[in-house]
């Protein structure tokens, strides 16, 4: 072997060595001996450096798994026996080797076995065991062995290359586990008895690894090899040992899981909670190990689940005496699912939820409840609302991973109140109110965390309780009384001057998710609006706070809508400040974000266009709600265009965007019902568009606002309608100077906009810019790309797509003229770049934009009154690129997006034949498809197709027709 090489294994070896390394390593793979090397390295131990050894095995381990069939019998024989010698050599070093290297041993003994053991192999296990006996070490590999070949079998994580290799792995690993399950299954078992009964006492680590391996192969071998006395009683006994206790609980946790009859399933569970129980281990309040608890948990769990699906199949089959004995059993388990749901352990009580869940589902399906059954519902309602709560060490500014654990845990347990609901709703409902009169009684003295959480149930009752359309204040009348009770107390307490974050934050959410309440109790509204504006809300210390009060705040205006008439004037007083645009000096700190902003600008826009003022009032509202933005706008634009320092100009052009999105935001709150003109606001919307369209002009950070004002125009063209039209033509002239594949991308679609919302009145404005916005497009994609420039040609072929579906729209909306009118030498320009975009690139999505912009330009250009010369394109490029396009080898008819663009290859091809009728027909029988070589009977058959008046009919011929000419 190559030294130097080797020396690169050291994974403190220098970036050169480690490049050499594994060069060393990708040559061996390829080499024909080079296992031969390495098997003769392991079987003689001739390196002791834990790397290399490392290294041996993996060049083994390519060898079987990629080119063992290219071995000879005699070759394969020495791999087998290089293990097993490598096996022998175990058990007599002085050292047991790193545990990295046994694992990548057992993989390989895994990997021939999964090669061999059906063919040359048979004896594969009693050959192990024969060598490593009781041996610690040599046991120490058997079971790393076993478990690297169930992982083989069974492992659902295994990455497969295809579903056809899937397949095949499947069945070979069925017919595996079957000959095992016939010829060695019983030794296996048999061995690990006695490996547990050897080591128990005095090698914990093997009896553990030992009871890993039993609960893996439980799911899958016969269950009475394992559940019965000897080993049931020895299990039983590891409970009690504190150092095996928890491989235990897991390996009786796979044997209640495995499937069985329901009845000998509930037998089994009973039998072993007899015997846990008489052991102590239902007395959870004495264990103080917690991470036994959480696996004992996970137990209690999966024997709760298995008597409930037991009971479910006992109740389908009939067997009402024995689903009746089943739920007695579960019930006896109740009081320790309590025990461990309300544990103080989070991860103790997330690993039972799934018996409880599933117990209430059971009392769901029960036509009356028992008393005791009553008590069972309350007591895990009281274990939820509690189990709900914060604890103290809660970091509400900084969340890492325990609070995000403590957050999805928090979502089960919402799921277990949802199920709670649907046994008992009345008892549910009677519970939360409860709890939240007792606490907002006396919030003032009451923790955090009691307080917010009175609030939470109050909020998720919503949800558990569900209404349509959030009518929670009508209908059921105990419960909409209940209900509006509870927000009556949130709203009047004074709850929401609650000194912390949590629970801030929970009163907002709440006030907006029962917003109905305020149409019954409108006189609340002054109180709540002041908590969203002062220093509760909007100007609360915490950023996090303000921010979702932002967008709550938002919410909660347009849900009460007229209902806020009395208060505009008053809000859009006390929110002045929050509306000024972040100047971009350093070391200014705004109480909002930009994003923020978005929303308390939206929230102005709904009041004033919502309210009943007269639409000149609201023109003096918004005026005075815009006008600080546009001459805000004026004297930074100006200082952009001073600017020396780059991020000087980046901050001063995010600023610019900003103002734009803050405009454009506010026209959010116009409707059908209210329209700017209606507002009497369309003055103030031009006034900002002539203020905006400067910067398109400005040379510096051009992405930035240009991409700002396009979006500012998209909203104005529907907002301001024909109003805005006169500003497009030197606003498009200004977008295209200079521009790259991305601007002219996102530039096009505000063109289609146009085009199609205003047709023939922007079609003068069209054939003026035709020509100029097609020289920009033709000189980005004539560009030279490097070759390997894949961002580049994705642009490229976004930019394709744009240009093609302008043309759609054109020709769609009735304007062939805009291109008629380019001039002869253009309009053929135009249509040869359809034909190529057609036939030569393959992009599905493009083809098919193509073929709708030919058959549209057939309907409109190919009667006997078209323009001259057309009919003869017809014949010379349209139809040769309906043929051409399909039979191209990129053309794939399996991909659903080639599919379309087939389809609308048909009925371009349908459409010629409408305009020019028997001389299409003619053409195709006599000229074009003979030159193609299609047979005369082929040809014949092509034409009835395109004949057929079901446009259906020939479309579906035309995928069988190129399906059949492809090779």
């Amino acid at each position: 072997m190559d030294e130097q090489a080797l020396l690169g294994l050291n994974p403190n070896a220098d970036a050169d060595f480690r490049q050499r390394a594994l060069a060393y390593f990708e040559q061996l793979k390829i080499s024909q001996d080079a296992w031969q090397v390495c098997a003769e390295a392991l079987a003689q131990s001739i390196y002791s450096d834990d790397h290399i050894k490392f290294f041996c095995f993996q060049v083994l381990e390519h060898q079987i798994k990629f080119k063992y069939s290219e071995l000879t019998e005699v070759q394969q024989q020495l791999i087998r026996e290089t293990l097993i010698t490598w096996l022998q050599a175990q058990m007599l070093n002085p050292q047991p080797e790193k545990t990295f290297i046994r694992n990548k041993a057992a993989q390989v003994f895994a990997l021939l076995f999964v090669t061999e053991y059906l063919t040359k192999w048979p004896k594969f296990f009693f050959d192990i065991l024969s060598v490593v006996d009781l041996n610690p070490r040599g046991v120490d590999m058997y079971l790393r062995i076993l478990m690297a070949v169930d992982a083989e079998l069974v492992d659902r994580d295994v990455v497969h290359t295809s579903e056809a290799s899937c397949y095949y792995e499947a069945r070979r690993n069925t017919l595996l586990k079957d000959t095992m399950r016939e010829q060695c299954i019983p030794s296996l078992v048999e061995s690990w008895y006695q490996i547990l009964q050897n080591y128990q006492y005095n090698n914990s680590e093997l009896t553990c690894q030992c009871l890993e391996v039993v609960g893996a192969y439980v799911s899958w071998i016969d269950l009475s090899l394992i559940a019965n006395e000897r080993f049931i009683n020895m299990l039983l006994g590891h409970m009690s040992v504190e150092v095996l206790r928890e491989e235990a609980c897991d390996c009786l946790f796979e044997i209640v899981n495995k499937g069985m009859d329901p009845i000998d399933k509930t037998k089994l569970v009973e039998s072993l909670c007899q015997v846990l129980q008489s052991a102590g281990l239902f007395s959870i309040d004495q264990e103080d190990d917690v991470d036994f608890l959480a696996r004992f948990s996970k137990l209690v769990n999966g024997m709760g689940q298995a008597l409930i699906a037991s009971w479910t199949k006992l109740i389908k089959s009939g067997d009402m005496k024995s689903a009746q004995d089943t739920l007695q059993a579960i019930e006896a388990k109740v009081a320790l699912m309590l025990q461990l749901l309300i544990h103080e352990d989070d991860d103790i009580s997330s690993n039972i939820i799934g018996f409880c869940y599933d117990y209430l589902h059971i009392l769901k399906q029960l036509s009356a409840l028992s008393d005791q059954q009553k008590a069972n519902v309350e007591a895990i309602m009281l274990a939820v609302m509690k189990k709900l709560t914060y604890d103290e060490e809660y970091n509400f500014e900084n969340e890492g991973e325990d609070e995000a654990m403590f957050v999805e845990y928090r979502k089960q347990l919402k799921l277990l109140l949802d199920r709670l609901a649907q046994v008992s709703p009345e008892l549910l409902l009677a519970s939360v109110r409860r709890v939240f009169n007792t606490t907002l009684q006396n919030w003032q003295t009451t923790r955090f965390m009691e307080v917010e959480v009175a609030i939470r149930l109050l909020y998720m009752l919503a949800e558990a309780l569900p209404v349509s359309h959030g009518a929670h204040f009508s209908g059921d009348v105990t419960k909409a009384t209940a209900l509006q009770d509870m927000m009556r107390t949130l709203v009047t307490s004074g709850v929401s001057a609650y000194q912390h974050t949590s629970v801030t934050l929970e009163f907002f959410e709440t006030v907006v998710r029962y917003e109905k309440f305020f149409a019954v109790e409108p006189q609340h509204i002054p109180t709540v609006l002041m908590a969203f504006l002062d220093h509760r809300g909007l100007r609360h210390a915490s950023p996090k706070v303000r921010s979702r009060t932002a967008y709550l705040f938002s919410r909660f205006v347009k849900s009460l809508n007229k209902q806020m008439n009395p208060f505009i004037e008053d809000v859009l007083n006390r929110i002045q400040d929050l509306l000024e645009l972040s100047p971009p000096e350093n070391g200014y700190q705004a109480l909002l974000s930009s994003d923020d902003q978005l929303f308390i600008y939206e929230t102005a826009g709904v009041l004033i266009v919502n309210s009943e003022y007269s639409a000149e009032r609201k023109q003096v509202l918004m005026r005075n709600l815009l006008t600080p933005l546009m001459e805000k706008f004026k004297v930074l634009l100006e200082k952009l265009m001073m600017a020396q320092d780059e991020d000087r100009q980046m901050a001063l052009a995010d600023c610019l965007n900003h103002a734009v999105g803050f405009a454009s935001r506010t026209s959010k709150a116009f409707s059908n019902k209210q329209t700017v003109k209606q507002c009497g606001c369309s003055e103030v919307y031009l006034d900002c568009l002539q203020t905006f369209l400067p910067a398109l002009s400005c040379p510096l950070q051009k992405e930035v606002l240009r991409s700002g004002v396009r979006t500012f125009l998209h909203r104005m063209i529907i907002c301001l309608e024909e109003e805005v039209l006169p500003f497009i033509p030197s606003a498009s002239e200004h977008m295209l100077k200079d521009c790259e594949a991305k601007d002219l991308q996102e530039f096009i679609p505000l063109i289609n906009q146009i085009t199609a919302k205003f047709k023939t009145q922007v079609s003068p404005f069209l054939q003026q810019m035709f020509m100029p916005l097609l020289h920009a497009i033709f000189e980005v994609l004539l560009l030279p790309a490097e070759e390997n420039d894949q961002s580049a040609a994705l642009e490229k072929q976004m930019l394709r797509r744009s240009y093609f579906a302008f043309l759609q729209t054109v020709t769609g909306s009735g304007m062939s003229e805009v291109i008629a009118n380019q001039g002869a030498e253009n309009v053929e320009r135009v249509l040869f770049t359809v034909i190529q975009g057609a036939v030569e690139y393959p992009d599905p999505i493009a083809q098919k934009t193509c073929f709708i912009i030919l058959s549209k330009l057939v309907e409109l250009w190919g009667g006997k009154d078209g323009p001259v010369g057309f009919a003869d394109f017809v014949y010379k490029h349209i139809v040769p690129a309906c043929f051409l396009a399909p039979l191209k080898q990129t053309f794939d008819l399996a991909d659903a997006q080639t599919v379309l663009a087939l389809s609308e290859c048909a009925v371009t091809l349908k459409t010629i034949h409408l305009k020019r009728g028997p001389e299409c027909i003619q053409y195709l029988q006599q000229e074009y498809l003979p030159s193609l070589q299609v047979a005369p009977e082929i040809i014949q058959e092509f034409c009835q197709a395109l004949q057929q008046p079901d446009a259906k009919v020939f479309k579906n011929y035309l995928k069988v027709f190129f399906q059949r000419a492809k090779p």
